[in-house]
């Protein structure tokens, strides 16, 4: 998303409203168009009450922020997908589909230039939805006093990384409000997947002057933020519960048939649970304890994803600074058993950074049958790469401290991977140190801890969406993690557009890297299972970007 997705794991372990990037699985999105349910009740049968429009869902989380130009995690980005429309937004099987722009764009024949023209719509304070809106957003996002972690994300529109480094003014940027409805954009080479970019959060327009007229407050409440999409969060109380509703002044307000959907904010799997079965949460996830309870329940569903859970390595720590202990660490632990007991909600371990079953290169093969697994576990293997590392180390005992997640399968798992750890490498001992999502977030971009547990889940559809998180001084590389061979794979894939077959392998190679140098400890790529109840119709779950859309969801 993308996505710090260190909100990945709130949605996977505990409780999140459905606990699922999308990607396959054995639910498909209802086919709304086909107005199920609709049909005339037989007049052998009784009428059934008609059930209101309105969803209840479980969050594990609170929402870190609601200012486009600064949100880095899942939680965030879900509900902005549904309060908030850029460009495009995703539809069915992840097609990006028109939003704020009103016709396809006219594209220049080098594939630099796009001109969009913006539909008529309006925010909810009933202010025109603009060009200039658009404009504003990217380059507040660009603009180097904002820090925006996601600004990277926008390097391929023209000048783009100049702006944001402070190399040239921002008026230089290639983002253009031609007239209050034509939007320019133009870009340093061409990018196949721009339409399904715009889609994301990042590229949300914002009001200049709501936003100026907020200050420093815009993002932080229900009240200093407007909305242009589907929905509107009307009700807002922090690390308790957030609510949304339907935005009557949408554009599209017809196609929208929910109107309102209510979020609890709970962190242990059996309240939510117990929420479901009393009727008052219509979507509840499953930890590993309750699964084979509810498998055989009609309203049991499970999903793949792909989202890729990691170990975080801070090389900026005296021991994680040497390879070999990384590299201990990461083949130390059994990561089968970790999916097959703690989680066993059809998650699979991880041996890779790019999930299986995400993308396909220009031969057509799964981008994940280049590299296979890597550092699989292998336990004396790495207690002789732990006795490299003592030695070139000086260390002989060493304590390291765990940042994890609060949740109650968060806990489980870090207090398994301690487990696993001591026991294998001798000497070693992991303490625990288990933080609310938004300040968890913030201690990993401060580099403030050792090693921490922590998640990817991709923001558009390719590979570079995950391995260039980790270049030299990159916004989301939080490991003080630099490698110029890795850098010098990541440019040639990033300017290479000719040659796909030779992009496609930088990716892999650099990906490679990074296994060989054992920047993280690859976990697990996200599985998941959950109650549904049978009337609800029409979510749509997503492989990229935000997890899910409700737009068309609708209770049946």
């Amino acid at each position: 998303m993308k996505k710090k997705l260190s909100f990945l794991l709130v949605l996977l372990l505990a409780l999140s409203t459905f606990l699922a990037a999308c990607g396959g699985g054995s639910e498909e999105p209802t086919d709304t168009s086909k107005g199920e349910g609709d049909g005339e009740t037989p007049a052998t049968e009784e009428p059934t009450e008609a059930r209101e429009q309105v969803l209840n869902l479980l969050e594990s989380s609170e929402i870190p922020s609601m200012d486009s130009a600064l949100a880095t995690d899942q939680v965030s980005f879900i509900v902005m997908n549904n309060v908030f429309e850029g460009l495009y937004r995703l539809g069915e099987n992840d097609e990006a589909v028109l939003g704020m722009a009103a016709e396809e764009p006219t594209v220049s024949e080098d594939g630099l230039v796009y001109t969009f023209k913006i539909r008529d719509a309006v925010w909810s304070n009933g202010e025109p939805v603009t060009a200039q809106d658009f404009e504003y957003g990217w380059k507040k996002v660009l603009n180097p006093e904002t820090a925006a972690e996601y600004a990277y994300i926008m390097y391929d529109i023209k000048n783009a990384a100049a702006a944001n480094a402070g190399e040239v003014g921002l008026e230089e940027v290639g983002v253009k409000a031609i007239d209050e409805k034509t939007l320019e954009v133009t870009l340093e080479k061409p990018v196949p997947y721009f339409e399904a970019l715009l889609s994301f959060a990042t590229f949300y327009p914002q009001k200049e002057s709501f936003v100026t007229e907020q200050g420093d407050q815009y993002g932080l409440e229900a009240d200093t933020v407007i909305y242009n999409g589907p929905f509107v969060l009307s009700e807002w109380k922090h690390e308790q519960s957030f609510q949304l509703k339907k935005n009557a002044d949408y554009w599209d307000a017809d196609t929208v048939k929910l109107e309102e959907i209510n979020h609890n904010i709970v962190k242990d799997v059996a309240t939510g649970i117990n929420l479901y079965e009393t009727g008052e949460a219509d979507v509840a996830g499953l930890s590993a304890e309750f699964v084979d309870k509810y498998k055989e329940d009609d309203n049991f569903k499970t999903r793949n994803g792909t989202s890729v859970f990691f170990l975080r390595m801070n090389q900026g720590d005296e021991l994680l600074s040497n390879v070999n202990a990384r590299k201990a660490i990461d083949m130390a632990w059994d990561k089968q058993a970790l999916v097959d007991v703690l989680l066993n909600n059809g998650s699979i371990p991880a041996y890779f950074l790019v999930p299986q079953e995400f993308v396909v290169g220009p031969d057509g093969n799964d981008f994940r049958s280049i590299n296979g697994d890597m550092n699989v576990t292998d336990v004396a293997a790495a207690q002789e790469l732990w006795a490299k590392a003592k030695e070139e180390t000086g260390i002989d005992t060493y304590e390291l401290e765990l940042l994890n997640y609060d949740s109650d399968s968060a806990k489980k798992i870090g207090e398994y991977i301690k487990e696993e750890l001591e026991r294998n490498l001798e000497g070693l001992t992991v303490t625990i140190k288990q933080q609310p999502f938004a300040q968890k977030l913030d201690l990993e971009s401060a580099g403030d801890y050792q090693f921490s547990f922590a998640g990817w889940g991709p923001d558009y559809p390719d590979p570079m969406t995950f391995v260039d998180m980790f270049v030299t001084d990159g916004a989301h590389n939080q490991t003080g993690y630099s490698s110029a061979e890795f850098d010098e794979k990541i440019e040639f894939a990033k300017n290479e557009t000719s040659d796909l077959e030779a992009r496609w392998q930088a990716m892999a190679d650099a990906e490679k890297i990074l296994m060989d140098d054992a920047v993280i400890s690859p976990m697990y790529q996200k599985g998941s299972a959950y109650l549904e109840k049978e009337y609800v119709k029409g979510i749509l779950r997503h492989a990229f970007g935000a997890d899910y859309s409700y737009k068309w969801a609708h209770v049946e």
